[in-house]
């Protein structure tokens, strides 16, 4: 009689994810709070919205460009690295913005040395450092583990922001989190070990011994990978919008700026959730539909947002709503890439994506701060944010993904 023995499942790699989602606990705290310090800053120095949000603009599109360069590195090299270098960049830009208070000082340490080190702890090199030493079926839900922590580091760090600044200004907020980013250090050594398969076998791109040139050259060529890049521009364009001028907009409403912290601090806490459920979804769900679902979801949220009256229990339900799709998006897109094109340049193909989102970012921060500035409001970007949501819907409809396969129980 012959027995078929099953191969004993692999582990999930628990201090590998926690190291991770910590990390990116802290980088993207550190980034996702840029927002409370537009207000200071202006009443401060007589900056205009325009030029700071220009800025940050400026800082959305260094952070995704570095991150297809640093995920290429941490492909070839491992990950520490870049992660080290990424969290001292970071504190660095940080402790230098209360030195540099001019329209170019904002750009260099804002634009540039902040973004670009907050670029190298982030999605691309955290997701595909771990993707590389997990069976397939584990890496959406890993994903979105990772995730969930950057969301988790929005909603711990955005009230402390607001309370350091509300208490000893903006500048003594900034040293802080400078002082923050540096705990992101030691955390990456935990993600030194090099990429090798889940199973203990070569991975398809190892046989193939497939170059990181040709795999570009391949996933270019690829339809489902640039649908996958335009709904990412989308929900760059809104991520970066919300996270820039929220405040403004709460401020608009005549509101305290509590008020804007508290619903960042929520943005955070229901994308923990969402980030959580969109990787569990994506083991038993195709993730096209997924991301359509949420992408859709927000045209929908913002004109029941538009409806409602301006008051603060308004303002806590659109950032509870869509917190919820807020960076949920990210495991599900990582995950796809992962589907299309195998784990093994995982950082350097997610990164080109996040290049995408972070283009779309540029926008939505730098147009909302013209919005403002020329009409007084923002009513005109929040039409173009329903549009961006609906395109970005359709265009995850045609994307080829397989059902997901269960995973096969021990014999």
């Amino acid at each position: 009689m012959n027995a078929t023995v099953a191969a004993p499942a692999p582990r999930m790699h628990w201090g590998l994810l926690l190291a991770a989602s910590a990390t990116l606990m802290i980088t993207m705290g550190a980034r996702q709070t840029t927002g409370l310090f537009v207000a200071p800053i202006h009443q401060d120095t007589g900056i205009g919205i325009a030029a700071i949000s220009f800025a940050l603009a400026i800082g959305q599109f260094t952070w995704g460009a570095v991150q297809p360069v640093f995920g290429a590195l941490a492909d070839k090299r491992g990950s520490t690295g870049v992660l080290v270098f990424g969290a001292i960049l970071l504190s660095l830009g940080l402790a230098l913005t209360p030195q540099l208070t001019s329209p170019w000082g904002l750009m260099f340490t804002l634009g540039l040395l902040t973004a670009a080190g907050a670029g190298a702890g982030s999605f691309s090199i955290l997701i595909g450092a771990t993707a590389q030493q997990l069976a397939p079926e584990k890496r959406s839900f890993a994903a979105g583990f990772i995730n969930a922590g950057g969301s988790l580091g929005q909603f711990v760090f955005a009230p402390l922001v607001q309370a350091v600044i509300a208490f000893a200004g903006w500048a003594s907020a900034m040293y802080t989190l400078a002082v923050a980013s540096l705990l992101a250090i030691p955390l990456a050594f935990p993600l030194r070990k090099k990429a090798v398969a889940a199973s203990g076998t070569p991975t398809a791109t190892a046989i193939g011994d497939i170059s990181l040139k040709q795999q570009i050259a391949i996933a270019l060529r690829d339809r489902s990978y640039w649908m996958l890049h335009l709904g990412f521009f989308t929900c760059g364009v809104h991520i970066a919008f919300l996270v820039t001028h929220l405040p403004g907009e709460v401020a608009l409403c005549g509101l305290p700026a509590s008020v804007s912290a508290a619903a960042l601090m929520l943005i955070g806490l229901f994308n923990v959730a969402g980030s959580l459920i969109a990787g569990a979804l994506g083991q038993r769900v195709r993730m096209k539909w997924i991301l359509a679902v949420m992408y859709a979801s927000r045209a929908v949220m913002i004109a029941l947002y538009l409806m409602a009256p301006p008051t603060p229990l308004t303002f806590y339900v659109f950032a509870a709503a869509l917190g919820f799709t807020w960076l949920a998006t990210v495991p599900p897109t990582a995950g796809l890439v992962g589907k299309l094109f195998g784990p093994r340049y995982l950082g350097t193909l997610f990164g080109l994506t996040l290049l995408s989102h972070q283009i779309g970012g540029f926008f939505g921060a730098w147009l909302g701060g013209l919005a403002l500035e020329q009409s007084g409001d923002y009513t005109w970007m929040w039409y173009l944010d329903m549009g961006l949501a609906l395109i970005a819907a359709v265009a995850n409809l045609p994307i080829r993904e397989r059902s997901p396969r269960p995973v096969p129980t021990a014999a």
